[in-house]
């Protein structure tokens, strides 16, 4: 007890019937751990920090009647590894981090009386666990006959149940068993889902699985450009499953998608679009899949634009501006993966600073279609990181769906190491140059270092 073993003691008496190690500092059982000790009948280890048991560490054992690791960290156990023990009698495994239970699990305790595996960390167990029980078989066998048949006591409280349709064979069990099985605690509860928490088994009600379904209540809309656009889905199936979205095969960043249960099982998936503009026309793809399958639905969105466009694709046209709106661009920071820029709109550029949107166009340079990040009313500052080093970028900064030009943009190249960063930084301190044109549309700048060309200082006062 308490003693700082880290291994079975080697040279144990082979007439020793009794082991019994605990608080101590053991961590795994080997293979062969008692091959010498073939008449232990109780071995007792609880309380280690046993985290793995091969699958012939009872090898040898076959008069081991009980069997306790409580307290230990096994988040598995070979469960084949007890044929070599098959007077097993007890197994205590409370308080371990067991999380799977397979089904063929039970099959080699044909002589097993007490199981207890509460306190783990169980969450989904299928009923033909303890279908393939020798106990529950013979149980079922001997039903009406005058045979009598030894009691067996099994333990499953304090695991975190999830009381949908995957448990619902093994909920139907719990409410069925009955002598010559026992159960310790017949007020197994549920941890989840957020609607059934710590309703005890014998209150739910658990559906079959399904495999998803998808629908939504408009698969083509047309919107003019600028308008706020939510993309809806409807999902139904069981388990709860995992849902995205996709626009030409790029999955859509989660903060713009909102996903909430309307029932038990249907769930409501909605994208936003804010300030929609002719480049965010296509389809796009609600999909939903769980352990059964996946299905999607595609929703196809048109922007309509109310003014002729020459633009390229790719931009959205340029919307009539207030005379002498202009936006001031700059750098305020880089660094080796990123840099942050700051915009300064003039007050005809936003009537109502308070409701004006930002869109940001960030790409490679000779990239034909940037992804465009929406900047909320008030704020003038944003970072762009996680860029590849030593590369040509081009950031563009435009008000409302207005479309910036290319000499309304910034252009910088990242660094490639350290030390080229902090010589970029210092000539970013001591030369910026902006090229801010007061224009109906926005306004930007290029960057410029001593790397680029000393044709840019000559463009940038004709400009």
């Amino acid at each position: 007890m308490s003693a700082l073993l880290r291994q079975i003691p080697a040279n144990i008496p082979q007439d020793i019937r009794k082991i019994r190690i605990e608080n101590s500092h053991l961590t795994e059982l080997p293979r062969g751990s008692f091959e010498n000790v073939s008449a232990l009948e109780y071995l007792w280890l609880n309380f280690n920090n046993i985290t793995v048991m091969h699958i012939k560490s009872l090898e040898y054992l076959p008069a081991l009647k009980e069997l306790r690791l409580q307290g230990n960290k096994l988040s598995s156990v070979p469960w084949t590894a007890f044929q070599d023990t098959p007077a097993l009698k007890i197994l205590d495994l409370k308080h371990n981090r067991l999380d799977v239970l397979p089904e063929h699990a039970l099959r080699y305790l044909p002589n097993l009386t007490y199981l207890d595996l509460s306190s783990n960390q169980l969450t989904v167990i299928s009923r033909d666990v303890f279908y393939n029980w020798p106990v529950y078989q013979r149980s079922q066998r001997a039903e009406g006959q005058i045979e009598a048949i030894s009691n067996a006591v099994l333990a499953l409280h304090d695991n975190p149940w999830i009381c949908d349709c995957r448990l619902r064979g093994f909920v139907q069990f719990i409410k069925s068993v009955g002598p010559p099985i026992i159960l310790m605690n017949s007020y197994l509860t549920c941890s989840s889902p957020k609607f059934r928490a710590g309703k005890f088994f014998h209150e739910v009600e658990l559906n079959s699985c399904m495999k998803p379904l998808t629908s939504a209540l408009d698969t083509n809309l047309t919107v003019p450009v600028g308008l706020n656009v939510t993309l809806t889905c409807f999902v139904q199936a069981s388990p709860s499953p995992a849902v995205w979205w996709t626009y030409a095969l790029k999955l859509l960043r989660a903060f713009n998608v909102s996903t909430e249960p309307i029932s038990e099982e249907t769930i409501r998936s909605e994208l936003l679009i804010p300030a929609a503009r002719p480049a965010d026309a296509g389809n796009y793809t609600c999909t939903a899949a769980n352990f059964l399958g996946n299905a999607s639905v595609a929703i196809t969105l048109r922007v309509g634009s109310p003014w002729a466009s020459t633009t390229p694709p790719g931009w959205a046209p340029i919307a009539p501006a207030e005379p002498g709106a202009h936006v001031e661009v700059r750098i305020a920071k880089q660094t080796v993966y990123g840099i942050t820029l700051e915009w300064f709109a003039a007050a005809a550029a936003a009537a109502d600073p308070g409701e004006t949107w930002y869109t940001l166009l960030v790409g490679r340079y000779d990239a034909a279609q940037k992804d465009a990040i929406y900047i909320g009313p008030g704020v003038n500052t944003y970072s762009v990181t996680d860029l590849l080093p030593a590369t040509k970028y081009e950031v563009c900064v435009a008000v409302r769906n207005q479309a910036p030009r290319k000499g309304q943009c910034v252009v910088f190249v990242t660094g490639s190491d350290v030390s080229q960063l902090e010589q970029r930084e210092k000539l970013i301190h001591i030369v910026v140059i902006v090229c801010a044109m007061v224009l109906a549309v926005p306004a930007g700048m290029y960057a410029c270092t001593a790397e680029a060309r000393p044709g840019c200082l000559a463009r940038c006062p004709g400009a």
